[in-house]
């Protein structure tokens, strides 16, 4: 009989929230957590968006020294926050033996980034002995989960997934993977962006993915699905699922929030950026996951959608679920998250199967916000505005990345 992986643990700091709770709070209130930039001033760079989801008020003093944060990139600075959060809600005591049944997959998209630039511009103006040697270190993408596995004393497998905006979602799946085949007992599982920099948003400016049309009305700028949709918001966070094998969870009397039942990816094979047209890659994703939950499309009850609030994605995404979903596709209730965190990139999806999680334990669904103008081509059910009880039932994740990867999480109550 095929191993179960359950939830026990979760934590995260994001643009909405330094903690689950207040994570969670935020998101049923449909509060946005997008404002203008203040790492930087955009408009000395000559930015067309000024906007972002910044992580606010983080203070890594709070968890570890001063001294060992300026040798970090922030990015492992949001990881490890998370992590710590996770292992204490889970309250799983790493010693002993365990240590090395316990490991971590901590993604990221881009890594250590904002020292990349940080210390390219040293090399550029004082020349390369005032270089920082721990730039390496640094930058490289692994760079959280050999944080959280050193600074958390978990020594089993440890390593980062890379897949563009679906990287933390496949964490997550690779994770329980392991689990199931014995090759670990518990995982911290998730991921961390922190990419809030010029070179981001110029890049992205150039590409014309980003909202610039409402920079004096950052809390309204993320649209996904509404007709007048113009583009992302780039955002930054960490999210940490502590996923457990069932029995070890019992054993040690774990209070279990919910089931991760299912896992399926695939590449659609069609454009470095663009999602392909009938979103074959999407489907299979989330066909797969369904099958490796053992569980029908009618026991689907929510999804948290990529939802990024470009044109292309929503109306791709909206196209695979009526593909997968066929005329009960108007039934499922569907929600963006994005409308309020923005998009954090290689940590959407931890991020995003965290807010599944408390959704599979609650039975509530956080809303879209600023869908207020049906797009005709996006016309399902998006829960505007307002957060809605659920029935009972399989929570879907979705995400899509750069590259063309496609990825799904399958989640459900627990049932001994």
């Amino acid at each position: 009989m095929r191993k179960k992986v359950v939830i026990t643990g979760i934590g995260t700091v994001n643009p909405v929230g330094l903690t689950v709770p207040e994570t969670w709070d935020n998101l049923l209130a449909g509060k946005s957590g997008i404002a203008r930039i203040q790492a930087f001033n955009p408009d000395e760079w000559g930015l067309e968006s000024k906007i972002a989801g910044e992580v606010k008020n983080f203070d890594p003093a709070a968890f570890m020294d001063k001294k060992e944060a300026r040798r970090l990139d922030r990015f492992s600075q949001l990881a490890l926050a998370a992590a710590l959060e996770a292992l204490r809600h889970a309250d799983l005591k790493l010693e002993g033996d365990l240590r090395y049944e316990v490991g971590s997959i901590i993604a990221s998209g881009v890594g250590g980034v904002a020292t990349l630039v940080e210390q390219a511009c040293i090399l550029r103006d004082n020349g390369a002995r005032r270089v920082s040697p721990f730039t390496v270190p640094m930058i490289m993408s692994n760079g959280a989960a050999s944080l959280v596995s050193i600074k958390l004393g978990a020594w089993g497998p440890s390593f980062s997934t890379v897949s563009a905006c679906a990287s933390s979602a496949d964490s997550i799946g690779v994770a329980m993977d392991m689990i199931r085949n014995g090759r670990a007992t518990a995982m911290l599982a998730g991921g961390s962006e922190a990419a809030i920099l010029p070179i981001c948003f110029a890049g992205f400016d150039q590409a014309h993915a980003l909202c610039s049309t409402s920079n004096d009305r950052p809390e309204m700028a993320s649209r996904p699905f509404d007709r007048n949709r113009s583009g992302f918001v780039l955002a930054e966070g960490a999210a940490v699922l502590v996923l457990e094998e069932e029995s070890f969870a019992r054993a040690r009397g774990a209070h279990i929030l919910a089931e991760l039942a299912g896992y399926g990816s695939a590449a659609d094979g069609y454009h470095v950026t663009a999602p392909e047209p009938e979103g074959r890659a999407a489907v299979r994703a989330i066909e797969v996951a369904l099958a490796d939950a053992q569980a029908s499309k009618g026991d689907v009850c929510y999804i948290n959608a990529h939802g990024t609030s470009t044109q292309l994605n929503d109306r791709v995404e909206t196209i695979t679920i009526k593909k997968v979903f066929g005329e009960a596709a108007a039934r499922v209730p569907i929600s963006s998250t994005k409308s309020m965190t923005g998009h954090l990139g290689g940590a959407s999806g931890a991020l995003e199967a965290l807010i599944c999680a408390k959704t599979v334990q609650t039975g509530w669904a956080p809303p879209t916000i600023n869908y207020d103008n049906p797009d005709p081509e996006c016309d399902l059910d998006y829960v505007p505005w307002h957060a809605r009880q659920i029935a009972d039932g399989v929570v879907l994740s979705n995400s899509f990345g750069f590259g063309g990867h496609s990825s799904c999480l399958a989640f459900r109550k627990y049932e001994e």
